[in-house]
This record gives structure tokens, sequence and C-alpha cells, in this order.
């Protein structure tokens, strides 16, 4: 959906999908300690526990360094070793860098410090092909932490029970039995916030990094794609701890957070109180305040550059002020690449490529011409720029070494997935969820469009609902189409947690403490049902 000067007037949809097989999670620990003296500590004696999460072509690997011995350290620096063709995508909790097989980690600045019986939590995540061993020898500050006088568990092995799967609720400097497999989703520089699942996709299924299935069940918040480019602010709202923490009340774990391409890369048509580094900083603010919640987060690229005078045109200025038919080329690859950068750390964080592509009906309502501009971009009949199509948007976050999930909306605003299999683009990571948005005004609105245009795109990839909704506050069509999507193992995000006239555009609340409105109600006693 779009929202306009205030609510939203557009096309909308969403609704989304996990199915599938399970997470083949492969595990192994060694854990071994020896003392030693390395940099400005006198003696290190250190345990180290590794587990993996693997998925087949890729895992999560969780370490827990612990300080044995009786004395702080001021720094620390993790060394050990594959023996296969193990290559690192991307790491968290400290400095990751690989050359060849080894693998070192340098702490970060906020969890340099361990102190005695303290623990660290660095994670990353990485890519192979053929058989994935787990390292036996690590090192800390030089010294060999599976050395000649080792605790009881040595050897390399497959745990009997799964990882814990409670996040650390603070950076891990206190004692810890388990090692959380949750891992941080912040930003290196600064303490990690607690509580949202890291997601990667296995089959048609979305899977945390402990292998549970996923389920998104949450909403939308309306208000960065517009506000900034209006000169309003960045945000309609609050998006403040309290705010957040009455989103969750509602049962949420999933919030889609819709992008604006001129303000995120600050274009001059934007006040720079709004745009910019301060745009930048402002949704890495909010997204950790959301993870902080337990809410797993999808940046949508919602509005975007070019001039489109033609079917459904919704503005004809050339900049990010309403919704277009296809992100541009000039502009959108570069969006993605900044923000990958931003967030390739934080695998709690989904993007969703671009809101709802519509293509098709630039082209006169030509499906097959609508297709292949949605997958390949350049120029594309009916549209006068030069058009950013999905593959090029997937190879800008690829590029930028991001291995978050990807959504791909469909054509006719996201309503349509009829083709999405046949034009699925290559990802070397199979890292890609189909994004479908259903509102009772769209043309899939039946269950009978939804088994034959959706069901057989859920059995073959997950598919998350990025929007869902009504325009007549009412909540019968959502009853039918959560019922629907609950019955298929799938999930789906309600437009929208604002407060304006649920009847002019799908809102959730009247007030920003949680009260629903009509519409509201029926989406969260649905919500209080899990």
């Amino acid at each position: 959906m779009t929202a306009m000067t205030t609510p939203s007037r557009r096309l909308r949809s969403a609704v989304g999908a996990v199915a599938g097989a399970a997470l083949a999670a492969g595990a192994g620990t060694a854990a071994a300690l020896m003392p030693g003296a390395a940099h400005a500590d006198t003696a290190v004696q250190c345990q180290v526990t590794y587990t993996a999460n693997d998925w087949g072509s890729g895992f999560g690997a969780n370490i827990v360094i612990k300080n044995v011995g009786s004395s702080p350290w001021s720094s620390w620096n993790l060394g050990y070793s594959y023996t296969g063709n193990q290559t690192l995508q991307n790491g968290w909790n400290g400095t990751w860098s690989q050359s060849g097989k080894a693998v070192t980690v340098v702490n970060a600045s906020w969890n340099g410090s361990v102190p005695a019986g303290g623990t660290v939590n660095p994670a990353a995540n990485f890519t192979y092909s053929g058989t994935n061993t787990a390292p036996t020898v690590f090192t800390i500050n030089g010294t060999v932490c599976n050395g000649s006088t080792p605790p009881p568990t040595t050897s390399t092995s497959t745990p009997t029970t799964s990882p814990s799967t409670t996040p650390s609720t603070s950076p891990s400097t206190s004692p810890s039995t388990s090692p959380s497999t949750s891992p941080s989703t912040s930003p290196s520089s600064s303490p990690p916030p607690t509580g949202a699942p890291a997601v990667h996709v296995s089959g048609n299924q979305l899977l945390d990094s402990t292998g549970k299935v996923f389920v998104p069940h949450g909403v939308n918040r309306s208000g960065a794609e517009f506000a900034c480019v209006q000169g309003k602010g960045i945000f309609d709202g609050p998006v403040d701890d309290t705010s957040v923490a009455a989103i969750a009340s509602w049962k949420t774990n999933i919030v889609r957070v819709p992008l604006n391409e001129d303000c995120w890369l600050g274009a001059s048509n934007v006040s720079s109180q709004y745009g910019g580094a301060a745009y930048q900083s402002a949704i890495e603010s909010f997204v950790s305040t959301l993870h902080k919640h337990g809410q797993v987060v999808i940046l949508d690229l919602h509005w975007t550059d070019g001039v489109y005078t033609g079917q459904s045109s919704a503005c004809s200025v050339a900049t990010a002020t309403c919704q277009k038919p296809m992100p541009d080329a000039a502009n959108a690859p570069a969006f993605w690449a900044s923000v990958a950068n931003a967030f390739k750390n934080d695998q709690s964080t989904i993007f969703d490529l671009f809101n709802e592509p519509y293509p098709d009906f630039a082209a006169g309502f030509n499906s097959a011409l609508g297709w292949s501009c949605w997958q390949n971009g350049g120029s594309c009949t009916g549209i006068g720029y030069q058009v950013a199509g999905m593959q090029s948007l997937v190879n800008a976050v690829r590029g930028a070494g991001a291995a978050n999930v990807l959504m791909l909306g469909g054509v006719a605003y996201s309503n349509d997935l009829s083709q999405w299999l046949q034009h699925k683009p290559a990802d070397p990571l199979n890292n890609l969820v189909a994004s479908w948005h259903s509102y009772n005004f769209n043309s899939c609105s039946s269950s009978s469009c939804w088994d034959s245009q959706v069901a057989p795109v859920l059995a073959q990839v997950p598919v998350i609902a990025g929007e869902i909704g009504e325009n007549d506050c009412g909540h019968s069509y959502i009853d039918t189409l959560t019922a629907w999507l609950d019955s298929h193992h799938t999930g789906y995000a309600a437009w929208t947690w604002n407060t304006w006239d649920c009847s002019s555009g799908p809102s959730l609340i009247s007030a920003y403490d949680g009260t629903p409105t009509a519409f509201g109600a029926g989406y969260k006693a649905h919500l209080a049902t899990f």
C-alpha cells in the first residue's frame, strides 16, 4: 500500500507463507583450556565452544569464548581454521576476517573486556560445498584453547540437545552455561539488542538459527516512506521503546518498515535534517528497538525515482514521492547496496526489494511484458525511465556482502504470483522469499485464486504476507484470509500500525498505545490465538 500525504491510497496487498522441510542442523563443539600469555593480559585461560547450524549450502557458526582464568582480559583475538571450502559471508559481535582456510575474529569496541568467568559470543554465516567439518583447534590472543590440559569436552561432536533458543539480554560479560544461538543484530560498534531471531530460507520454510520454523505474524509501520520527503519528519508518530512495546503486546514477531529511496540516499529534494545520515541513523535505531522487543524487521523499498505518467500513475514527478511501477536503475541498486552494507551483520532483518511492482499495468496489462520487466529491467514498455529489475537488486545486495533474506513481490501490486517461480532471479545463497499482498479490492481476493496462484509458489519457496488488509474498517476479509494462510502454515503482516481513519486506508489502531480500530480488533484477537 502506498501512504500519501495522510492515509494510504493505492492498491495494497499482502500475504505471507512459510512451509516445508526442517533444517538439517549440524553442530560440532570443541572446548578446552590452557594457560598462556598474550597482548597486555598477563595470562589467558580460555574455553571455546563451537556450534554450527547447517542448512546444506551454508551454515551459521556460533562461538562462545569463556575466560576461565582468574584475570580479566582487556581484549581478545580468536583464531581457528577450516579444512574445507567454508567461506565467510558476514559476522557480528566482533570483526571477522578470513585468509584462505584461516579465520580471525577481533573483539568489537564494546566487548573487548572480559572478566574472569565472563563470556563473549561472536557468530557468523558461511557458505560451503562438500563436507562441513567443524574446527577443533582455537586460539585466544595466541594461546591454544584446546591444548594439553583440556576439560572433559575436548572432541568434536554433535550435541544431543538443541542449543539454547533464549538469546542473551546483554553483551555476554558474565558466566554462561548455555551458548545463545540468536546472534546480535546490531552494528558491531554497539552492544547487541536481544530477542529477534536470525532467519534464513531452507526449502519452502523460514528457519531461525536453531532450526525452528519461523512463521511471521505482524504489522506494517508506515511513515518513513512519506514523512521525510514531505518535510514532516522521519516517522509518522512515535517509534520509541514504549510505542514498540505496544506493537509487541499484540503478540507480533515481525514488523515491516517502508523506506524512501531519496531520503536514505540524501537526495537534494530532501531536507538534510530528514535525509541522508540523519535518516539512516533513525532507521537503524528503530530497527534496533524493534529487535529488542523480539521483532524481525522487514525493510521495504517503497517510494523510488522516475517520471511515470502511464496507467495507474500516482504522481508525475521524478522524485520519490509516490509508488512507481518499478524501481529505477539510476538509484535503486545504490539504495540497496547501501542498506545491505548497513544491515549485512543483521540476519534478523529481511530486505523487501520493492513494495508493489506493476510493470504489467504500465505495459497495457500485458502479463508477459510485465514479468520480463520485473525480472530483467532495462527499457520496459510504458515506463519512461531505465528500470532496475529484480535480478539487478539481488545482485546489488549480494555484491555488498549481505546474506539477508530477500523478499520479492510479484506484479499487479504484488498481488499476482502466477509467474513468480518462472521468473525467480538467481541467488547464490538461495535465500529468496516471495512476497504477496492481499486486500479485499485486489483481483486475487478469493480462496480459489489463492489455491491456484499462491499455493503452488509456497509449495516451493517461502511466501511472506508483506501486506494484508481491507478498506471497510471491518475484518471479515482478513478473517478469511488469515484462516487460509494459517492452514498453509504461512505468515503475514497487516497494514498498518498508524492512526489514520481505518476506512480511508486500513489502519489497525486509533492510538499508539495499541488501542485497536474495529479493523484492528479482529486482527488483534486473531494474533492472541498464537
